[in-house]
């Protein structure tokens, strides 16, 4: 019966389906699970903030509000992108900020079966922001943790 039961189990595990919206940053293939996207604000050209922290892209303006927007690209340690990025709206613990990417992609249905663990080999900084890959026909998407970009979250990181 135990046999059964594990093997059960792991026809649940693969029915598992979770949805994610991809973005690059240069040829890398990202995912942000859905239940952290509150909008996309497409094109968007953040204003500059001088001596911010270098994470931070510039600030947006959202619906009446201003969102600090974190750069995908300076988080990975990649050069600034002088053209228009996309922005998305993510609702974390301590509030909503922006993230920019180079550009968003499709919502996809992926399935926890092809999930793989955040690779060991990364520095601890790095893999704390990554929740592992996806498995996809012809790439990988890697998962993003939507909490640890947070800006206060990298602050604290950045400070430690």
């Amino acid at each position: 019966m135990n046999a059964g039961g594990a093997r059960d189990r792991g026809k649940d595990r693969a029915a598992v389906l979770v949805e994610v919206c991809s973005v690059r940053v240069g040829q890398t293939l990202f995912g942000v699970p859905i239940s952290h996207i509150v909008e996309i604000i497409g094109e968007a050209r953040p204003q500059q903030v001088p001596l911010a922290p270098g994470f931070v892209g510039g600030l947006v303006h959202y619906r009446g509000d201003v969102l600090t927007a974190v750069s995908l690209r300076c988080v990975l340690g990649q050069p600034p992108n002088d053209g228009a990025q996309d922005v998305l709206v993510i609702e974390s613990a301590d509030g909503c900020y922006g993230l920019l990417v180079d550009s968003v992609g499709e919502v996809l249905t992926v399935k926890s079966a092809d999930h793989e663990p955040t690779p060991s080999i990364l520095d601890e900084r790095r893999k704390t922001l990554f929740a592992g890959a996806y498995k996809l026909r012809e790439k990988l998407l890697v998962m993003l943790d939507a909490e640890r970009l947070d800006p206060r979250s990298l602050s604290v990181a950045q400070t430690a």
